[in-house]
């Protein structure tokens, strides 16, 4: 087994409780170990995408015990561009949070962060269903101590919506795993997908409700039309750098879609079938529309950035509701651009209220950043990049979801929505643009005298995230190429499901009768 696996899970929640136990009062050296742990975070999961571009699927098996009767991790090209990609947007996130100082506003920012950190990637390993959902109630937990960072009476009536949301979606997770057990006698997903194909068709109204249930969770998390409502007061609201993270934390539930429904419930699967696929992509369609209305009509420069995340992944998930291999690798590109762009969008908002003193509103009585020429250059080139326009990646992207398409029969409905919506995107941040970046008053020399140097480290911040997309955009050939393969591993599940059942001790283990002993017996004399 390849020891490496379960690093990126063991390095922050260790480090998370060594800072509880030992700098919970020192903010400095809480700092330093919290850069150290997600440098270190970065470059392993770097290393592990490398290990998993040869197509291998390597399997850890935590206490060695084999699938399907233990825990296993699962590293394939798929976990492994989502664990490097959490690492990378936490790297920044964090530069971003000491350099503006938004992890001196509370307590235990650090720990908190290193914790969901380790729910993120946990449930981006995890090839077990139950521990899908432990790692999804790890990190949600950690986010709601991350969400009211720093206090506010806004802030706290927007975390308790957010928990209350996502305690119900954690209610139907644990519905939904208790019938799936009940109907298969398993969680593990590779021995899931066998079980749930071999089910005559008279004993699937079980599998199936299961699976409507999972699919409910999944948009859920994804802030898919109409579970939706939570995730604009609670992006608005959260503090910048967690509001960044938190551009993650819906592609888990794109992820989980992909994996799930690909692998368990596929779209070949006769017990499932028709259950993804008539609601999902009509669905996508509707959170697009509604998540780039919200952007034209938004009146808060946050709400703008949360509506513009729901139109993301509208787009994301029109992709993904086709269910081909194209359109996979598709998603997945778009997946990567649509997290840093919303990413650096929601850290450019942080920036203006923090020049503005704290105010919000677009059309605002006093828009004290009107020179400030670095900062409208962040947020043009980010509002390029989300919008979709050329010549970043979210232009390629875009293409891409088009160009997969082609054939559908919707075809012509996909390719109206997501050139109708992408022309409210362009119109929206344009106006938002224009209104705080240009509109000239008169300055307000009361309260230009209160404002004090930006700091360098949220720049530099900022300015990489948006230096990866342009760098996305330049090397878009090999990155599609690398995902093309992601997307043919997907698919081919025939060898997830050999790789973690099919290794030597899980078919010893596999072979073996219930009542096999677990020591040799003595001799008898």
């Amino acid at each position: 087994m390849n020891h490496w696996i379960i690093a990126p899970i063991l390095l922050p929640s260790l480090v998370a409780a060594v800072i509880i136990l030992t700098a919970r009062y020192q903010i400095e050296l809480q700092r330093v170990m919290s850069l150290a742990a997600t440098f270190a975070l970065l470059g392993i999961t770097t290393g592990l995408l490398v290990y998993s571009a040869s197509g291998v699927i390597d399997v850890y098996e935590l206490g060695n015990w084999p699938a399907p009767f233990g825990i296993v991790l699962v590293l394939d090209r798929l976990s492994a561009i989502m664990v490097t990609l959490t690492a990378l947007l936490a790297t920044v996130v964090l530069l971003y949070a000491i350099g503006t100082g938004w992890d001196r506003r509370g307590h235990h920012f650090h720990a908190l962060f290193q914790f969901q950190l380790m729910g993120i990637i946990g449930a981006f390993l995890t090839g077990d269903a139950f521990n899908l959902f432990v790692f999804f109630e790890v990190l949600l937990i950690a986010s709601y101590g991350l969400m009211i960072h720093g206090g506010g009476a806004s802030r706290l009536r927007a975390g308790v919506q957010y928990v209350m949301y996502n305690l119900l979606g954690s209610t139907l997770f644990l519905f939904a795993l208790g019938t799936i057990y009940g109907a298969t006698g398993t969680l593990n997903m590779a021995d899931l997908a066998l079980r749930v194909a071999e089910l005559p068709a008279e004993d699937t109204a079980m599998i199936r409700v299961a699976a409507v249930l999972l699919l409910l969770v999944f948009a859920l998390k994804a802030a898919l039309i109409p579970l939706h409502f939570w995730l604009p007061a609670t992006y608005a609201e959260a503090p910048a750098p967690i509001a960044a993270l938190f551009a993650v934390m819906t592609k888990i539930g794109a992820y989980a879609i992909i994996r799930v429904y690909t692998l368990v419930f596929g779209p070949e699967v006769e017990a499932t079938a028709g259950i993804v696929g008539p609601w999902l992509m009509p669905a996508a369609i509707v959170t697009l529309a509604i998540g780039m209305l919200g952007v034209l009509g938004a009146r808060q420069f946050g709400r703008l950035a949360a509506f513009s995340a729901i139109g993301s992944m509208g787009t994301l998930l029109i992709a993904i509701a086709l269910f081909t291999p194209q359109a996979t690798s598709a998603a997945l590109y778009y997946l990567i651009h649509s997290t840093l762009a919303g990413a650096a969008l929601f850290l450019i908002v942080d920036m203006v209220r923090a020049r503005r003193m704290g105010e919000d509103d677009i059309i605002a009585p006093r828009p004290v950043i009107a020179q400030n020429g670095l900062i409208a250059s962040l947020y043009f080139a980010t509002a390029i990049a989300v919008a979709g326009m050329p010549p970043l990646s979210g232009f390629v992207g875009k293409l891409l979801v088009l160009d997969a398409t082609r054939g559908h029969d919707q075809a012509w409905l996909i390719w109206g929505a997501i050139l109708i919506m992408s022309l409210v995107a362009i119109v929206g941040f344009a106006r938002a643009g224009s209104l705080i970046f240009w509109k000239v008053e008169e300055p307000d020399t009361r309260l230009a005298a209160q404002q004090t140097a930006p700091a360098a480290l949220p720049f530099v911040a900022t300015g990489g995230l948006i230096a990866t997309i342009v760098v996305m955009t330049v090397f878009a050939g090999p990155v599609t190429a690398f995902l093309d393969a992601t997307s043919a591993q997907i698919f081919d599940t025939q060898a997830y499901i050999s790789a973690v059942l099919e290794t030597p001790r899980a078919i010893e283990a596999q072979s073996l009768p219930l009542d096999y002993p677990s020591t040799p017996k003595e001799p008898q004399q």
